[in-house]
């Protein structure tokens, strides 16, 4: 979910930090396996699924083929076209820091040319556009905010990315909240009595702290780079403590609404995953290096199978 600027840096230089070798020319499947690449299909799950969450959330989502016609479209546009947007926009800021942690990535190695940057990201954000108006205002509206918010975490002068709080902040709003509400909003009115609304506040903020397990990766580089994220600030003992205690605080907080709002069946299943999940936390805390592979497969994914309870539970 990313835009670029009028006098956008990647039209008009190298990438900062790209290598300077000279590449042979590369063939049309070359150059599209690159640019799927550089978008990053293994994170279009997040919003794309958020959205679903928001889709049944609302009530409204049915088996008719218009109905999943308009969810199809809007998982296309959550995921592979915004989100991948938001990759390859984020990849080019990235540059540097990535010319240091992961110097064979394609932009710093050259593979990517600025000039292919720009028209991924021309193509990418015209047709999340036009797809965003098709799904209805209040969609453009919300796409509208995470195109704001994506160039506020990775472009200058802003860059929120630069502290962890907020840059993951930023994140957490637009792949779990905006997503969720644009789903919600395809299929249904949201008002100020709609249940998506503090569920998205709370599983917004439990994606704060799995927005911070892919920090850890790059502490080196964002050290060097002055990016001051969660394991940077406070040491990677003490920000897995943060990663665990924030989505166990923000499941807590929806199995206590499910529970107030009479849905007890979904409370009970979403209590169920946040127990299973104290084994990857307690891995997690004691050696956050070795275990982050694990946690993502297990603890992370457990919490986004809860969003899909606690989204089936309102909807019931």
């Amino acid at each position: 979910m990313q835009n670029l600027r009028k006098s956008s840096p990647v039209a008009q230089s190298a990438a900062p930090g790209a290598s300077q070798a000279v590449h042979p020319p590369a063939s049309f499947g070359v150059l599209l396996k690159r640019s799927i690449t550089l978008m990053k299909p293994i994170t279009w799950f997040a919003p794309a699924w958020a959205f679903l969450c928001g889709a049944i959330a609302s009530g409204a989502l049915t088996w008719e083929l218009t109905s999943l016609g308009y969810l199809l479209l809007g998982l296309l546009m959550a995921g592979p076209v915004l989100c991948g947007l938001s990759q390859v926009i984020n990849d080019y800021c990235d540059s540097e820091v990535d010319a240091i942690n992961e110097p064979h990535r394609l932009i710093p190695s050259g593979l990517i040319t600025p000039r292919h940057v720009q028209i991924i990201v021309t193509a990418l954000l015209i047709f999340g556009s036009l797809l965003a108006i098709v799904l209805g205002r209040a969609v453009a509206l919300f796409v509208g905010i995470g195109l704001l918010f994506a160039m506020a975490y990775s472009m200058k002068p802003f860059r929120a990315k630069r502290n962890g709080w907020i840059g993951n902040t930023l994140v957490a709003l637009s792949y779990e909240g905006l997503a969720w509400l644009a789903g919600h909003a395809t299929f249904a009115a949201l008002t100020w009595e709609s249940k998506s609304l503090p569920l998205v506040l709370l599983f917004s903020i439990g994606a704060h702290g799995i927005m911070t397990v892919n920090d850890f990766k790059s502490i080196t580089g964002d050290t060097q780079m002055g990016i001051r994220s969660i394991p940077v600030m406070y040491g990677k003992r003490i920000a897995a403590r943060m990663v665990v205690a924030t989505m166990a605080g923000a499941q807590f907080g929806v199995i206590t609404l499910l529970v107030v709002w009479g849905h007890l069946i979904a409370a009970a299943v979403i209590g169920l995953l946040l127990l299973i999940q104290t084994i990857p936390f307690v891995r997690f805390v004691r050696d956050p290096d070795h275990n982050a592979v694990f946690f993502n497969a297990t603890a992370i994914m457990l919490y986004v199978w809860g969003m899909l309870v606690a989204a089936i539970g309102v909807a019931a």
